[in-house]
């Protein structure tokens, strides 16, 4: 998994000279430090000052998830790329243009969940047209008739609820969703989003931290206290062809069971650590694969092009230079 390292275990991280050590059960397992970015802790784990002044040195970003697979956190080294010029051009692109920038996001989702239908309508579900149909025609007008961004984040919603509703025409029916739950899930395909969404926004996380943007300042969510709300904008528009192909491809092919891979309680749904692995495994080699970029002429991995996106903004809010969030046409 190059560059990304998950700790799935109990234990503790430490430094051990100029490398970082895990201990776990009396054993230790060394992770070279030189080609690490970002550090996964799935489990409780211990760390320390020494440790974290070490990661901040070596810029590597490193994330919390709670005994829910749920995100706790991110420690974020002192930001390394600090541009003064673009931090106020993203100020003023959010009183000026955020509606133009919000607007890019949600064509860009509606284009990309109708594209993930469209495999499906190809392979005899035809079932799946009426939503492939409204994604493709009412959404758009309804988008270029928004006034607001509350009227805009409902269109988004009716978008999702759209996709939602095709997942019985090709899932089977233990992964059937009545409605969407998040904290914390309460059923198989909750769960599997629910974790895969979250992935998605700790690696655009880290995708912005190599960058100048301030992760504060978004414009299709709400910038808040408490979360890097820009993440949520850029991570947005790869959810259908990331989180949820991985999902569709682990369930068809069976590598993801409700019965081997998850624990369930009365109000709640997780995956168990086997279930972890499969999904973090597959999550990562689809992160990693290549697709022929139109305008670059040139093969680039899912990874890098959210990269790319974050220099889409840049571009636009230093020069002007229309925002087309990643279409997943140019990625098949």
């Amino acid at each position: 998994m190059g560059t990304t390292k998950y700790i799935m275990s109990m234990g503790e991280l430490y430094r051990k000279d100029n490398s970082l050590c895990f201990r776990k059960n009396g054993q230790n397992v060394y992770i070279p430090v030189e080609n690490t970015k970002e550090i996964y802790c799935l489990n409780e784990v211990t760390v320390n000052t020494k440790l974290l002044d070490f990661l901040s040195q070596n810029h590597v970003v490193i994330h919390f998830f709670n005994y829910y697979n749920g995100y706790s956190g991110t420690f974020y080294p002192k930001d390394q790329y600090n541009s003064g010029r673009l931090l106020i051009r993203q100020v003023r692109a959010y009183e000026e243009q955020r509606m133009q920038i919000a607007k890019a996001i949600v064509t860009g989702i509606g284009k990309n969940l109708s594209y993930v239908l469209y495999h499906y309508y190809k392979h005899d579900k035809k079932e799946v047209k009426p939503a492939i149909d409204w994604l493709k025609k009412e959404l758009p007008e309804k988008i270029e008739r928004a006034e607001t961004i509350p009227e805009l984040m409902a269109y988004e919603g009716e978008a999702w609820s759209q996709f939602y509703g095709s997942f019985q025409y090709f899932l089977p029916e233990d992964f059937m969703m009545n409605k969407r739950v998040k904290r914390p899930p309460d059923n198989p395909i909750n769960a599997l989003i629910s974790f895969g969404n979250t992935l998605l926004y700790t690696k655009t996380i880290s995708a912005i931290y190599r960058t100048h943007l301030d992760q504060r300042i978004s414009f299709l969510h709400e910038p808040s206290e408490g979360r890097f709300s820009l993440s949520l904008d850029l991570s947005e528009v790869f959810k259908p062809v990331i989180v949820y192909r991985t999902i569709f491809d682990l369930i068809n092919n069976r590598k993801i069971q409700v019965e081997k891979h998850f624990d369930k309680k009365v109000n709640y749904c997780l995956l168990n650590e086997e279930g972890r692995r499969i999904f973090i495994e597959a999550f990562e080699s689809r992160m990693e694969s290549v697709f022929m970029h139109p305008v670059l002429k040139r093969k680039v991995s899912y990874r890098t092009a959210i990269k790319l996106d974050c220099y889409k903004l840049i571009k636009f809010i230093l020069e002007g230079k229309e925002f087309i969030p990643f279409l997943l046409e140019e990625g098949k």
